[in-house]
């Protein structure tokens, strides 16, 4: 009865080394499918977010401040903000329509292109 149960416990170690080293591999294959996941969602182009974020709140100045252009981002702010209130929403719509044009833009360019023009060429309007 003995050796029926050192087998059983030889065969059982077996199969948890085995289930342990596919649980690891299985780990190792999810971690890196969720950085390259993640990292073109939000990591370096951030093409998609900036220009659904122009067309749809654009005139806020939201997608430069994605981008990293602060000033600019600020100026839109400012603009919607101030000037659109002493304007009756003129200079509002002013940078809605720079917005749309900016978001239709950063979506119709390559992701190499958007890339090596708005975040390493760092060019901050148009």
């Amino acid at each position: 009865m003995s050796e029926e149960n050192k087998d059983f416990g030889d065969k059982a170690e077996e199969s948890a080394n085995e289930f342990s080293e596919g649980a690891k591999k299985t780990a190792n294959e999810f971690t890196a499918g969720a950085k390259e996941a993640f990292s073109g969602a939000g990591g370096e182009n951030k093409k998609m977010l900036a220009g659904i974020l122009a067309i749809i709140i654009g005139s806020l100045g939201i997608h430069k401040f994605i981008l990293g252009y602060q000033k600019e981002g600020i100026i839109m702010l400012v603009i919607t903000l101030v000037l659109g209130a002493v304007t009756c929403g003129i200079g509002a719509s002013a940078m809605w329509v720079v917005g749309i044009i900016e978001g239709i833009i950063y979506l119709t360019k390559s992701d190499e292109e958007f890339y090596n023009t708005y975040q390493v060429g760092r060019k901050p309007w148009f």
